[in-house]
């Protein structure tokens, strides 16, 4: 369970999990996990990166394989997490167990598991972004677009540059506003060109960029991660949208 997930996006960890026991997996979310420590690598801090890897790997390393609705956790853990040990040889040796067994939601599905079609349905025409840790790090491309040509009724109408970043970037949309900004707002434009009423991803981080800026344009354009559509888990409001007032 990535935290942005936990934290902003249950919907998405509990679709993973239906997702997961369709294909034959017994599903367990370990008490003792923590942050992968993205944003503290991404912002410099080697020794916090460290300590929290370490954590990460003691709570995982005991499964046969750890998957992650997010390219980005996935990739930092199976990527990055080994080099951090470099000056200690046996836990090094536990990163890059761990890192091996370490997998994207969708392409574990589809790789893995070799999961060709989901019984979901989805009435609408959708556009699909490639994000950039799932993309460069891990090779997440055909999967998703695989499975969603299964979901009954949905249209994928592709953007013309899915595979252009966000403008997210973990911190960067923080030391950066306004490259980001400049970023997501081609993003959007290219969104709105497709003419879908729905965007989809893997990676929650970029839908909440992307969703937040859809939102203060007034437009239309509903978000929501990739999981949730091939679970048929539509019962949330849409992200970066409030969701409804429910009476007790």
């Amino acid at each position: 369970m990535t935290c942005l997930v936990d934290l902003f996006r249950p919907s998405v960890g509990f679709a993973a999990v239906r997702l997961l026991e369709a294909a034959g997996c017994t599903v367990e979310v370990p008490a003792p996990q923590v942050c992968c420590g993205q944003p503290a690598y991404n912002s410099g801090d080697r020794a916090g990166t460290k300590a929290i890897a370490r954590v990460t790997i003691e709570a995982l390393e005991g499964f046969d394989a750890i998957v992650a609705p997010s390219g980005s956790c996935a990739g930092m853990i199976s990527h990055h997490y080994p080099a951090l040990f470099d000056d200690e040889p046996a836990f090094a040796a536990r990163a890059r167990a761990v890192a091996a067994r370490t997998h994207e939601l969708v392409s574990f599905l589809v790789d893995v598991m070799g999961m060709e079609r989901v019984t979901a349905r989805f009435d609408g025409a959708v556009t699909y972004h490639d994000s950039c840790s799932g993309l460069r790090e891990l090779g997440v491309k055909g999967q998703p677009r695989r499975l969603l040509a299964s979901v009954a009724g949905l249209e994928l109408r592709e953007m013309a540059t899915p595979e252009v970043c966000c403008g997210f970037g973990g911190t960067f949309c923080v030391k950066y506003p306004e490259i980001s900004d400049a970023m997501v707002s081609e993003k959007t434009d290219d969104i709105a060109a497709t003419g879908a009423g729905t965007l989809l991803a893997g990676d929650l981080g970029c839908l909440l960029n992307m969703a937040g800026k859809l939102r203060r344009q007034g437009s239309a354009v509903e978000v929501r991660h990739v999981a949730e559509v091939l679970a048929g888990s539509l019962d949330d409001a849409p992200i970066g949208q409030p969701e409804p007032v429910r009476s007790r």
